[in-house]
């Protein structure tokens, strides 16, 4: 079943954590403190695979989070970064961040690749704290949690050229007829369901033609799921206009100008991409009326997928017009600079955390310049100080890094000059 939606929970691998170290060597009875950094984790990225079709892998695997960073080691050994992880999807898919209801980036070209997490940053060892007063630390700081976030991904079908036209107008017998693709065709509307691509080979190389399911009139209000099959249309290069011959041109016409009406009501510059206008089905017209039928209606050519006519000359058509249009860009994200070859997005980075957890003699403590200024501002014996501190804490997360770096309900925590008991809200997740 053919797929271009999906929604992915995507998370950045967590620092590991500083390590609490000192030098002991025979000889050197107090060579001070060693313990090396935890290392970055992983990023998570996804790139456009050229090899998959559709986003149906997500139904099945939607959460995804990238390799941590190792813990440091004494002897001043650093940890390892965590690996990152690549997820392919298919060209012409649009990475949405589904909260903010934002585009995050646009992959239309083969490669093209977008960070869709960050990796959290690896805590520093002891010896980072040494200093001429104090020239033992045991506090180190714990690794920071990667950045998380839900994905909302849409596909639009990358094609040189696109069927487009009512249901039934003969998209899917044209299509097998051209090209290799071999989509179900029947004698009744909506046989095609799904968005089928298929390839024509020429003298010159190959074109790619997409076959989308029929429009109806109010498509560009979601009629039929117009708004959906639309949307693949804005991929293409080329729209082969396809509409049913009858002995009516008058007939002919209006559904011909009723499609372009969908095209311009539903914007993306549908309705000034180049058409190719064909008549379908004409054996079912008399020879004799067939030519002047065609310039009657104002089609370029007609066809018929029963018996060949005129496939030959569509076939020519089509590499005669593909490659003089321009290649459709893809969509940059808002502040991002306008480039033709724009394969690699990197968003802005997420703002540094404004706290560290810190491991203090093997207490957990909270280290920050503004939350430990508004906690010794604060009266905590009193109600309303408490609930202020509270809603500071939730909205910088510290409840989710202190049960990253191991904080259990009971354990005494370090805020200032303050200590209090970790009652946490929510449950873990498990690692």
């Amino acid at each position: 079943m053919f797929s271009d939606h999906a929604t992915v929970f995507v998370q950045g691998g967590r620092g590991g954590d500083g390590c609490v170290s000192f030098r002991r060597e025979k000889f050197v009875p107090r060579g001070g403190p060693d313990g090396g950094d935890g290392g970055d984790g992983g990023a998570v990225e996804l790139v456009a695979d050229p090899d998959l079709r559709d986003l149906t892998k997500f139904r099945f695997a939607s959460h995804f989070k990238a390799p941590r960073g190792t813990h440091g080691q004494g002897s001043g050994k650093h940890g390892r970064r965590g690996r990152p992880l690549s997820i392919t999807v298919p060209v012409g898919t649009q990475v949405w961040l589904r909260d903010e209801g934002t585009l995050l980036a646009d992959l239309a070209h083969p490669g093209a690749r977008v960070q869709v997490a960050a990796a959290g940053h690896g805590g520093g060892g002891n010896r980072r704290y040494a200093t001429a007063n104090r020239r033992a630390p045991t506090t180190a700081e714990v690794g920071e949690l990667g950045e998380e976030r839900w994905l909302e991904l849409r596909l639009k079908l990358v094609a040189d050229a696109a069927l487009l036209g009512f249901p039934n107008a003969g998209k899917s017998s044209l299509l097998r007829r051209i090209s290799n693709a071999k989509p179900k065709v029947a004698d009744y509307p909506f046989t095609t369901i799904d968005p089928v691509l298929g390839t024509v080979d020429g003298p010159d190389g190959q074109l790619t033609v997409a076959d989308v399911p029929g429009l109806l009139e109010g498509a560009s209000e979601g009629v039929g799921l117009g708004h959906e099959f639309l949307a693949h249309l804005e991929r293409a290069r080329l729209l082969i206009h396809l509409v049913e011959a009858c002995d009516d041109p008058a007939d002919v016409v209006r559904r011909r100008d009723t499609i372009n009406r969908e095209l311009a009501l539903h914007g993306g510059g549908l309705a000034d991409r180049p058409q190719i206008f064909v008549l379908s089905k004409i054996d079912l017209i008399e020879r004799s009326r067939r030519e002047s039928l065609i310039e009657e209606c104002g089609a370029e050519l007609a066809v018929s997928s029963a018996t060949g006519e005129g496939i030959g000359r569509l076939i020519a058509l089509l590499f005669e017009r593909v490659p003089e249009l321009p290649v459709h860009d893809a969509i940059v994200p808002a502040g991002e600079p306008e480039l033709a070859d724009f394969l690699v997005y990197r968003p802005a980075p997420p703002a540094r955390r404004e706290y560290k957890i810190l491991r203090d003699a093997g207490t957990l403590r909270v280290a920050g310049r503004g939350i430990e200024r508004l906690a010794s501002s604060l009266e905590l014996d009193d109600q309303a100080g408490v609930a202020k501190l509270t809603a500071e804490l939730e909205r910088l997360g510290v409840e989710p890094a202190l049960q990253a770096a191991g904080a259990k309900p009971g354990d005494e925590i370090l805020l200032g000059a303050h200590s209090f008991s970790f009652q946490p809200a929510r449950q873990p997740e498990p690692a």
